[in-house]
């Protein structure tokens, strides 16, 4: 953290930061800081070629899949800084920020391990385990492949992928963007990125962003930092050959951690709200809305660093060749008080007090990954064939110290004024478990892939995926020394089928089957027991348009589709204290998106989704008896969302934007006793330059002043509420 300060401090006196581009930049181009509103050709970017959704170069229209990117010129015309805000932005998507997994995202009815987030379309593993909420300045775009991937990225991709692609050097060009800003609960940010050009053949790019704030939700005690520098060389002495070499660090601290407001019963609510209601009455208590109940000095946190290589070599005659190397290291903590239990007023706590836990979590992550592909693009029997075949190893060491203690480790804390509480020192309190997890993950995938125009309209695309997956687990007892090992192998095959069909001009056709495997938990992170049971799987049915016209300045895409996944854990019929798989979850739905700009000095765009998700069969042991969850709907799934913006430009200078964001109403619990309210949430923005190379931008959130539930906490009864109303002063600039 200390290197960051003197890297921002150095910076600060040239960064200043950057908002709102809403034209976007050509391949090779970087966006201009003025905010300019133009009705740009596909606005849905449908004839690019994004590299998570196929290693085939398909374009998005081709693909036949949901496919959603937004570009960094986008994330600044909405004004979204970290990773939560961003994956919030994403059609059908909605995202949290619990201490132990920063910016998880549930998308299409499954959340969590299901997820897969990839950084330059490398996946380190499960979202769970490796996602932070890092500043998003470093990211040229963020691209979202929606529905089951394994067939391109292995175990863990069953709801979909979300791949941040790093900003790259541009050859030939010499730039500087800053970006600065200042806004509610003293927060500050200061981002800048520079290209350069060494030569006609070689060019390097550096980024680096600070951000510091008491506290993103206006929560006490909760001091937030991140920080990031980025750096990439890119050698291309030919036409046929590229070679990238960049190395990526990130840092964040979240002080004395937030668990997100817990629930008291209405009878001792001072402003009871209806933000969430609850069969056993419990509500969320207004009056409670900044308070934090953690120990002083827990914290969240993560240092984490990957240097990777990618060539790039056309061969000649149709034929090429990529290989990727990559090698990432991590340590990550998480201290906090990590559930509350409300006790009634009582002489010594008139209003109430709470009952803690306590856990202390710590990573020692380490990684490395090899890729290969071979690739052909020539015809066959006069059609068009394009194949990739490749293979891929990675090994993973992971070390975890997991240390918890019971409900009355920590002192109470009074629920209206709760006073410091001492972090624990020593480890007799951790009586609940105090275990350290050393796992080693040795993987060797082979994949493949073709796409074979049948007709110039008519595509047919196909993969498969076989990994080799040897865990070797060992959980280590602290306290006694007494060790329990593991050594499960698994050895998946996913694969899909599908085709598009250019039914008309400027309308596309598509459908899907594809399949996926997942672990019933992180398999970093399983316990032993869990670390025996077989792979879940997955399979999905999907078919959707994607449409363009009114001379480029509109587009539509949608999607219906359905996704299953069995074997979960449940319970055993006869024996409930026995866990087994055999349970199933479901999802189907349909999404929209479409972005219309009818002048050209305005652009709108809406996107909305609608889920409908369920355990079709799973089993839950409470007070030792088994009760049947079938048909109640997974935790943290809306069955509606809509994201909506309008950005209009006066007189070719002065830009107004406004951005509305609504999530269905969702569970806390998979009993489903614990209901949050739907939310809407309106910001808007004013941009104008005021200089040749600058732009000065306010931006107001949750305008409205919302009081509303976010994500649900590690218990049923925490939930994170939404950010109140804030401000924010930005300029940006180019040289």
């Amino acid at each position: 953290m200390f290197r960051f300060h003197l890297l921002a401090g150095a910076a600060a006196s040239c960064l200043l930061p950057a908002v709102s581009l809403a034209a976007t930049p050509g391949e090779g181009e970087q966006a201009d800081p003025a905010i300019i509103v133009t009705g740009q050709r596909d606005p849905l970017r449908l004839e690019e070629q994004p590299q998570t959704a196929s290693r085939l170069g398909l374009t998005v229209r081709e693909t036949p899949a949901s496919v959603e990117v937004l570009t960094q010129d986008d994330l600044q015309v909405q004004g979204l800084r970290t990773a939560r805000e961003t994956f919030n932005q994403v059609v059908g998507a909605v995202a949290g920020n619990v201490p132990g997994n920063p910016a998880v995202v549930s998308l299409r009815g499954f959340a969590g391990n299901t997820v897969s987030i990839l950084q330059d379309g490398v996946r380190v593993s499960t979202s769970t385990v490796v996602q932070r909420d890092s500043n998003n300045w470093h990211y040229d775009r963020i691209e979202v492949l929606k529905g089951p991937a394994s067939v391109l990225y292995g175990e863990g991709a069953l709801a979909g992928v979300i791949n941040k692609v790093t900003r790259k050097p541009v050859l030939g060009e010499r730039r500087l963007d800053t970006l600065l800003s200042v806004g509610s609960f003293d927060t500050v940010m200061a981002a800048g990125g520079v290209n350069l050009p060494m030569s006609d053949t070689l060019a390097v790019r550096a980024d680096a962003s600070y951000q510091r704030s008491d506290s993103l939700y206006d929560v006490e005690n909760n001091d937030t930092f991140s920080a990031a520098l980025t750096a990439s060389a890119l050698w291309r002495p030919s036409n046929a050959v590229s070679l990238l070499v960049a190395v990526d660090h990130f840092e964040d601290r979240y002080g004395a951690t937030y668990q997100g407001l817990p629930l008291i019963p209405e009878a001792f609510a001072l402003r009871p709200s209806d933000a969430v209601e609850s069969a056993n009455g419990l509500v969320a208590d207004r009056a409670l809305r900044r308070r934090n109940y953690n120990p002083r000095g827990a914290y969240s946190g993560a240092d984490e660093t990957t240097i990777r290589s990618r060539l790039d070599w056309a061969v000649g005659s149709g034929w090429s060749l990529a290989l990727d190397l990559t090698a990432y290291t991590a340590d990550r903590a998480f201290l906090l008080a990590d559930s509350q239990s409300f006790v009634a007023p009582s002489a010594a706590f008139p209003n109430g007090s709470f009952r803690q836990s306590y856990q202390d979590f710590r990573h020692d992550h380490q990684f490395w990954n090899a890729r290969g592909a071979i690739a052909n693009d020539s015809v066959i029997a006069g059609m068009r064939n394009r194949f990739t075949l490749g293979a891929e190893h990675n090994s993973t060491d992971f070390v975890s110290l997991r240390q918890q203690a019971p409900i009355t480790a920590l002192p109470a804390a009074d629920v209206r004024d709760p006073a410091a509480i001492a972090l624990p020192t020593g480890t007799a309190i951790f009586t609940s478990s105090n275990v350290t997890f050393d796992s080693r993950l040795r993987q060797i995938s082979v994949f493949a892939e073709d796409a074979i125009n049948i007709t110039p309209k008519w595509l047919l695309v196909g993969g498969l995926r076989w990994d080799h997956m040897a865990l070797t687990r060992e959980t280590i007892q602290n306290v006694s020394g007494a060790v329990d090992r593991n050594n499960p192998t698994f050895d998946p095959v996913s694969w899909r089928a599908g085709t598009s069909w250019d039914a008309a001009p400027g309308l596309t056709l598509y459908a899907q089957y594809t399949t996926a495997v997942s672990p019933v938990s992180s398999i970093l992170l399983a316990s032993v027991a869990n670390s025996r049971f077989r792979l879940t799987k997955g399979r999905a049915y999907e078919a959707g348009f994607k449409a363009s016209g009114w001379g480029g300045r509109a587009s539509v895409t949608g999607a219906a589709y359905r996704i299953e996944q069995r074997d979960i854990l449940t319970r055993d019929p006869t024996n409930p204290t026995l866990s087994v798989q055999g349970g199933r979850q479901s999802s189907q739905g349909a999404e929209l998106s479409a972005v219309v700009s009818p002048v050209k000095a305005l652009r709108l765009s809406a996107g909305a989704s609608y889920t409908d998700a369920q355990y079709d069969e799973l089993s839950e042991l409470i007070g030792g008896v088994r009760v049947d969850r079938a048909g109640n709907r997974p935790i943290n799934v809306p069955d509606t969302t809509l994201t909506a913006s309008a950005l209009y430009t006066i007189a070719g200078e002065v830009t107004l934007g406004g951005f509305l964001r609504h999530a269905g109403a969702f569970y806390t619990d998979t009993a489903n006793t614990i209901r949050v309210a739907g939310h809407e949430v309106l910001d808007a923005s004013i941009s104008l330059p005021v200089a040749a190379n600058a732009t000065l931008s306010l931006r107001g959130r949750n305008l409205t002043d919302a009081f509303y539930g976010e994500y649900s906490g590690y218990p049923a009864t925490n939930i994170y509420i939404g950010a109140p109303r804030s401000f924010e002063l930005s300029l940006a600039a180019r040289f």
